[in-house]
This record gives C-alpha cells, structure tokens and sequence, in this order.
C-alpha cells in the first residue's frame, strides 16, 4: 500500500491523505519549497523572504496560481513564475548571438517535455512559441526499462522492495548507457541469498524507448509551424533536463533541427541557473535583460450558440491586456453569463472551464447591451477578468485560482486535438454561425410576408418559400455546405422584400425637428 492515497471529490481540488489529514497539491509544495529555503539560509546566511520559481511552460492559470500560492505558504514573497525553457536561455547567455536570433529549448525532464521557440534581440528574451507533453519525460523510459528487466531478469511476483530496487536499477542503468555502450544490471540477494543480473546494451535501451521519443519529433515540429519558422531558421538549440544526455535525443534533435545542439551549460542545473539571472534582473544587480513570455493556450468566453470567442490568442507575450464588447443576444435579457475559457478547439464545449462571473443589467431590447470583457495575464501568467456593464456601471472581476479542477490531461491533449479535429471543428463554426443567422431570418422574413407579401409578385414569394424550406432542411440535416449556401441565397431573394418593407416603415413614420443644438 502507498504511504499516501488521492482524494477527489467532485466540484473539488485533489486532496493527498496522508494518515488522517489531507492536503491540497500547493500544500505538499509548499513543504517542499520550506525545506528548500531552510537550507538556502543556511547555507548563505540570513533570511530568505523572495523567490523566482521556475514551471513547465505548459501549466496553465490555474497550475500557475497555485505555484505561487505554495510559494506564499512557504514563507515567500513570490517575485516571478518563470517557464523553464526560458530560463533556459537566460542560463547559456544567448543574448549574445546577436539581433533577432532564433533559440529552440528542447526540454526533456523527469515528468514532462517541452519545446520552446525564442527570439533574442539586444537583451530582449521572447517566447515565440510553445508545445509539448505534461506526461512524457525521463520517468517514462525508466517504467519502460523496468517492464523489460522483468521479462529479462525472469522475476515473477515481485514484493514493494524487490520492484523498488529494480526501478532505481533502472534508472541508473539509463544514466551509464549515456555514456557507456553496455552495463551490467544487478539485483543482489533477490531470493535465499541468491544475486540476478544481466548486461543491458544501448542499442536495447533505444529500441525501448524510441517509441516514447519519437513523438517529440511532431511536437518539435508543430512548435517551428506555430513560429512560422522553418529548422534552418534556428541560430541555437539547447538541451535541458537530464534525458537530454542520452545519445538518441541529441540525435533526434539534430536530426530535426539539422545541427547540433548546444550542451555547454549543465543540462540539469540550466534552469536554476535562469532562475538566478531572473532575480538578478528583479533586483537590479543585473542590468540590460528583458524577459517576455508567452501564454501557451488561447483564452476566451462563451458566445451565444456555444461558439468560442478568443480574446487572447495563443502565444501572445505576457503581460498583456486586451478585451472586446458584447451585447445581449435575445429580447429582455437581464443579465448576461461569461464563461471563461481555455484551448483551442471552435465550440466552447471541446474547451476547458476557467470559471463564470455574471453581470446583470435591466431588461432591452436584442443588441442594446452593452458589455465590456476585459482578459489581463500578468507576468506570473495568472489571468484576471474584468466585466463591465458600460451602462450601469456595474462591475465584476474574477482572478482564476488553484481551486478550479485541474485536468492534466485536458490541457496536453487540446493542442492535439485542435489540429486532429481542425476540419470538423471549422466546419461545426460555420454551421452554427449560419443556423444562428438562419434563425434570426426565418421569423424577421414571416412578418415582412405578413405586413408587405400583397406588394411581391408570386414569383418573389414562391421563390422565398423555397429558399425558407431549404434552410429549414438544412438546419434538420445539419449540413454545413447546404444551409451557408441556402442563407445566402435567402438574402439575395428577399432583398426586394427588405427594400419594400423599409419604404412602408418610412412612409409611416412622421417627420421630427432636429434635436441637435449647436454647441
């Protein structure tokens, strides 16, 4: 049995139990970051109140927040929270190569793998643009490692101890053969006193876990595409995270990259390294430096027929602002719901939850609202939302915290996704773009009838009948093609109609004196 167990309950974080108490995933890192700062003091001397710390580039707000949050409950004031693969370069001192040059930061790590597309120019660090995987990394290739020493080594039944000793076995076999063509892997005393081993050879090993690595290919790959970089664009590749040694990875990555990479920094010490320099920046003992990074997954809000609308796009350097105007979307609305989103996919469904803020207003008339949506990251990477109803002046804002439950795995996959389902998705936009047009038609087309249909030739109306039951069959078949060709036709039939209908109503309409006074 493990010393700890996860506790979820729906609507609610993670919780670790360990004994009879619980604790929330930033609590169990703040007891990390205690004991980190215990021994900084003192090693160095003195109190450690501030901290830089660094977070795979793909967490999201919420993993962000809670980062800092665990820092706070350490006992520090938490300056910055840096993406590691940036760091990364503020460690091999890149803002040397000189104006607009190219940085990939090829981040392979325990648990996650990152790539990173950097632009530097005179001091300047800019995140271009971001991917990878959350759930791939050095302990992969370990688990792949001990599943093959099982069937190797002929162990059967094996007890807690026997499978931990042979996972830490494993692990280092996997650092020798970084350097070494072949080791020797043992497992001494396994039962009645007797040793088993075997000799574990490189190319073994590869074969492994090749299949674990091949897909940093794709992502290396899509991260250049998102750059709108091609691989002979890049001045400077580095290695970070302790994979990274292993001879098949350099090789991938020249294999993709088309040269080799830098290895000159410590592959596991780069990024504290970067972190270090990032405090220096802060406090001012380092001068000339600036770091802008990027928010990896577009965020946006809810629209009416659950299309989703982004107000800040994926890659956008940080801090950055931006916000846009909504109105009501039907008659006697008397407030509006705002549901915060993140990913890539077009329908708010396929994306992933941040939070809701509601901003009430008295009931008007379709389109009279008036809205204002404001998204701001901050340069931890945290988003704060801000509502305003532009009319009462009422407002509501709404910070996005660790509370709101996590999925891992939601965030790796949306990338993905939004690329494997890219046509189905566009195609599912456009129809729902057009069924809302389409709805909005059908009813403003029957009064028109009603009140002008005398003053149409049969002709006009046989020809708008046809168009409406198109639309209608278009909308039950829920064909895309068939019902944005049928709307569109729908206007250009009733174009005489909408022209008649307007001279009716201006003919009904007396004339009023000009309000407007010179000033």
């Amino acid at each position: 049995n493990p010393p700890y167990l996860l506790e979820k309950v729906a609507g609610q974080p993670v919780r670790v139990v360990i004994g009879k108490k619980s604790y929330l995933p930033e609590e169990i890192s703040a007891q990390v970051l205690r004991k980190l700062k215990a021994d900084a003091e003192h090693a160095l001397g003195g109190t450690i109140d501030r901290a830089v710390i660094t977070v795979p580039a793909y967490f999201n707000n919420a993993q962000r927040e809670a980062t800092k949050r665990a820092g706070e409950l350490a006992g520090l004031t938490v300056e910055r929270i840096l993406s590691e693969p940036t760091a990364a370069a503020l460690a091999y001192g890149l803002d040397r190569l000189g104006e607009n040059a190219k940085v990939a930061v090829y981040d392979l790590g325990g648990g996650t793998f990152d790539i990173s597309i950097l632009e530097l120019n005179q001091g300047v660090f800019e995140v271009l643009a971001t991917h990878g995987d959350t759930h791939l990394g050095g302990d992969d290739m370990d688990a792949a490692l001990v599943k093959y020493l099982y069937e190797r080594l002929e162990i059967q039944n094996p007890t807690e101890q026997i499978h931990e000793s042979l996972r830490a076995t494993a692990e280092k076999a996997k650092c020798d053969l970084s350097t070494q063509e072949q080791t020797e892997v043992l497992l001494p005393f396994m039962e009645e006193g007797k040793s088993v081993s075997c000799i574990l050879k490189r190319t073994e090993m590869e074969t492994l876990i090749a299949p674990l690595l091949n897909p940093t290919r794709q992502h290396c790959r899509r991260v250049l595409h998102d750059a709108g970089l091609t691989p002979d664009a890049i001045n400077e590749i580095i290695l970070v995270g302790g994979a990274t040694r292993m001879p098949m990875v350099r090789h991938l990555v020249h294999e993709v990259f088309g040269k080799p990479a830098n290895t000159t920094q410590h592959p596991d010490e780069a990024v504290a390294l970067g972190a270090t320099i990032q405090a220096g920046i802060l406090d001012g003992s380092l001068q000339n430096i600036t770091l802008l990074d990027v928010t990896p997954l577009s965020l946006g809000i809810e629209t009416f027929g659950g299309l989703m609308n982004v107000i800040i796009p994926r890659n956008t350097t940080i801090p950055a602002k931006a916000g846009e105007m909504f109105t009501n979307a039907v008659a006697a609305q008397s407030g509006m719901q705002i549901t915060i989103l993140q990913g890539e996919r077009e329908m708010a469904r396929d994306n992933w939850k941040l939070g809701e803020l509601a901003i009430p207003f008295p009931p008007m008339p379709k389109g009279k609202a008036r809205v204002g949506v404001q998204f701001e990251i901050d340069a931890n990477g945290i988003l704060h939302v801000l509502a305003r109803d532009t009319v009462t002046g009422e407002e509501k804002k709404l910070d996005v915290k660790s509370a709101v439950d996590v999925a891992d795995e939601t965030v790796e996959k949306m990338v993905g996704e939004s690329v494997e389902h890219a046509f189905e998705d566009m195609s599912e936009r456009i129809f729902t773009e057009a069924k809302l047009k389409a709805e909005e038609m059908l009813p403003a087309i029957e009064m028109g009838l009603m009140r002008i249909g005398h003053l149409l030739s049969p002709e006009e109306k046989a020809a708008i009948d046809q168009t409406r039951e198109r639309v209608r069959e278009a909308i039950i078949g829920h064909q895309t093609n068939a019902l944005k060709s049928a709307v569109n036709e729908l206007d250009d039939v009733t174009q005489n109609m909408a022209t008649l209908l307007l001279e009716s109503l201006m003919d009904e309409t007396p004339s009023q004196p000009n309000s407007l006074t010179p000033g």
